[in-house]
């Protein structure tokens, strides 16, 4: 699947419709009922996307702002599902990018889902995380090197695996090299975490611009090897039109 989304909605119908047409376009769907239950998923899971319903007690805008202040899917690409003409422009007027409004088509429901499918892609890469082992030296100051290996790598850091205990909040250059194509990377890092199997979460503080290009192109590549032909045309299409 290209991206998860998450329904927050009791309508079993509309989520049976949604979720026939993001089958089509290999976006997962998860639907909760509870606004309640909904947010705690939002902590402990990374969604793309996230449909509301206006429905819900009158819950959905206080359901988006929570979604916003979520540290792991604030930018997720939110969709309301609406009841008509004055709730679709009350939940644009709220924040929500898109709308898909009762009732209910497949027509309907594609169209607005090709407009997102960018967005909601881009999503997904800039959270991606590729499996990928070579080595790598982490260069500190006032301290010695370190060599070992990545574990994996995405748009804004990576796994290293090494037998030195990194400490929470260092800073130094990392340097690898990611292999088919082959990619040097250089970048300024900030180790977030280290447990004691000797893994460590390394996050980039900063990479060139033109670097920074790079290592998109390489991991949108990895991701489209991941995906079944027809669907990687569309990731094909959709991530250039989001760049």
């Amino acid at each position: 699947m290209v991206a998860n989304v998450l329904l927050v909605s009791s309508d079993r119908n509309a989520a049976q419709q949604i979720s026939e047409v993001l089958r089509e376009h290999a976006l997962s769907l998860d639907t909760i009922s509870s606004p309640a239950a909904a947010l705690d998923r939002l902590r402990h899971h990374k969604f793309e996307a996230v449909v509301i319903d206006w429905a819900l007690d009158n819950q959905a805008a206080t359901c988006l702002h929570q979604l916003r202040s979520s540290p792991l899917n604030r930018t997720a690409i939110a969709f309301a599902l609406t009841r008509g003409s004055e709730e679709t422009t009350t939940a644009l007027r709220e924040g929500f990018s898109f709308v898909l409004e009762r009732p209910l088509s497949s027509e309907s429901i594609t169209r607005t889902v090709k407009v997102a499918y960018g967005l909601i892609v881009r999503e997904r890469r800039r959270y991606y995380r590729y499996p990928v082992i070579v080595p790598a030296v982490l260069s500190r100051k006032n301290a010695d090197e370190v060599f070992g290996r990545t574990v994996n790598v995405s748009e804004n850091g990576m796994a290293l695996r090494c037998s030195a205990a990194l400490l929470r909040g260092s800073e130094g250059t990392i340097q690898f090299t990611l292999p088919d194509p082959e990619l040097q990377i250089t970048a300024e890092a900030k180790v977030c975490w280290h447990d004691e199997y000797g893994n460590s979460g390394l996050q980039f503080l900063f990479m060139p611009a033109d670097l920074t290009s790079h290592l998109q192109s390489w991991l949108g590549r990895k991701l489209e090897e991941e995906l079944p032909q027809a669907v990687a045309e569309k990731f094909q299409r959709s991530a250039f039109r989001a760049e």
